[in-house]
């Protein structure tokens, strides 16, 4: 199935296609395989220019509901938009350029976040800037052990 844009047609089907086309069983498998990399990112692995970021976010979302595995998704973004923000880890001094990259992050985060969870996240959030993670860290997926502290595996 192609189109010409990505919008175009049946998304979903499209979407899923591509996924088992590369070898794996979900959408989230697809993405935990990458578990750094943007939904630009993941999209464009996916296809050129047939599937945008926000429709794998939206898969994303729905396979988590059904799994009720949704704080794990939102964790999982986090780490998606620090590495795309902060790709040299969470800086040492927060001066004005880097409490900028880290509120891009953060409110991008956010942005992405479900409602179930956009409390919590605000809460993380001002949780990371008060008391702010070591220099240099990056967390690499879901399950990193302050992300786990943070915002832990109760769903919504």
């Amino acid at each position: 199935m192609t189109a010409r844009h990505p919008w175009d047609g049946d998304w979903k089907t499209r979407l899923y296609e591509r996924v088992r086309e590369r070898g794996y069983d979900s959408l989230t498998a697809f993405a935990e395989a990458h578990p750094t990399a943007s939904l630009v990112k993941l999209a464009a692995e996916l296809s050129e220019g047939e599937i945008a970021g926000v429709q794998v976010f939206s898969g994303l979302v729905a396979e988590a509901e059904r799994s009720k595995q949704l704080s794990r998704l939102v964790r999982g973004q986090l780490v998606r938009e620090l590495a795309e923000c902060l790709p040299s880890g969470w800086p040492g001094v927060l001066d004005d350029a880097n409490r900028f990259k880290v509120a891009k992050a953060l409110g991008l985060w956010t942005g992405f976040t479900p409602e179930t969870h956009k409390e919590r996240v605000r809460q993380v959030g001002d949780a990371l800037l008060a008391k702010p993670p070591p220099a240099g860290w990056r967390p690499h997926g879901p399950d990193d052990e302050l992300l786990r502290t943070l915002l832990p595996d109760e769903e919504a």
